[in-house]
């Protein structure tokens, strides 16, 4: 298992509204600042009705409904700031949110409540008080995810194939073991990566500390990457390139190939969203208070 981590709650949105509620309340001194307990929520849910995670106007999104929720229990608007931002359709297994809320909140008060009023789609599987400097993004040293392939006729059942993507093409599993392998290390995915998504100095370089493809279950393939930074749309287009090579349609050396590219203009298109899981995401140990 990995160790957990944490962080401070950033100040965009929601989180600067209440922000400058406070400043104001202590500028003009009619009202107390509350003392605040920073939280880590551990958050699961299903992506499919979901605009994917970070807040938007017109869209239903996990981040928008969190806070939507949060504001209702908490009197006021509250910021959640997730460790990384899912895409539409994409699940969640152990997304982390940072969250500052009045002392009376503890971790357990807040899970039980949230629990009690948050969506069916949405359930808060674990809370932790964090220390004040615990920021949900930055703090994070690792993040873990999950692809899921289903190669039997029963991948098309309406129980499986809402969560996994049926493949059709018979697959060379030891190419996908080598071009897995391929990617383990610090490398450029600039080519594993939406185009323009990313700063202009960002060198789009991340540590992958763990991947490969293991059989589950049930007909299932699995990819597993664990990385201290994952790029937009990263796991997806790796995941459909390398299903491309194990299938015969790309050379075995594809992927090895692609981190040394300079564009994303070789890539194969990405796998869809809906068999992606965020599995967990790591923080070190001594920004965890307490558990609940």
């Amino acid at each position: 298992m990995l160790s957990r981590t944490c962080s401070i709650v950033n100040r965009f949105g929601c989180a600067q509204r209440a922000r400058a509620f406070l400043d104001t309340s202590t500028r003009t001194g009619k009202f107390r600042v509350m003392p605040e307990r920073t939280l880590q929520l551990v958050l699961h849910y299903d992506g499919a009705r979901f605009a994917g995670w970070q807040r938007q106007p017109d869209a239903r999104t996990v981040q928008g409904v969190l806070e939507g929720t949060l504001a209702r229990l908490c009197a006021g608007p509250v910021a959640a700031l997730g460790a990384g931002r899912t895409d539409a359709g994409v699940h969640a297994r152990g997304q982390a949110a940072g969250v500052r809320v009045a002392e009376k909140w503890t971790a357990a008060k807040l899970r039980r409540a949230l629990n009690a009023t948050l969506p069916g789609d949405v359930w808060v599987a674990a809370a932790y008080e964090m220390r004040p400097e615990f920021h949900a993004r930055y703090s994070a040293t690792a993040r873990a995810y999950r692809y899921v392939v289903g190669t039997d006729e029963e991948a098309r059942s309406p129980f499986r194939r809402a969560w996994e993507w049926a493949y059709d093409r018979p697959l060379d599993e030891a190419l996908l073991a080598a071009s897995a392998e391929a990617v383990v290390g610090e490398h450029c995915f600039r080519a594993f990566a939406v185009r323009g998504t990313a700063p202009a100095h960002d060198e789009h370089r991340c540590d992958v500390r763990r991947a490969g493809w293991c059989r589950a279950a049930g007909g299932r393939l699995v990819f597993e990457v664990e990385a201290n930074r994952f790029l937009h749309h990263m796991v997806r287009f790796l995941v459909g390139t390398m299903l491309d090579v194990a299938s015969g349609r790309r050379e075995p050396e594809t992927v090895g190939a692609l981190l040394e590219a300079d564009d994303n203009s070789g890539v194969s298109a990405p796998a869809p969203p809906h068999a992606l899981f965020l599995e967990r995401v790591e923080y070190p140990r001594e920004l965890y208070l307490e558990s609940a």
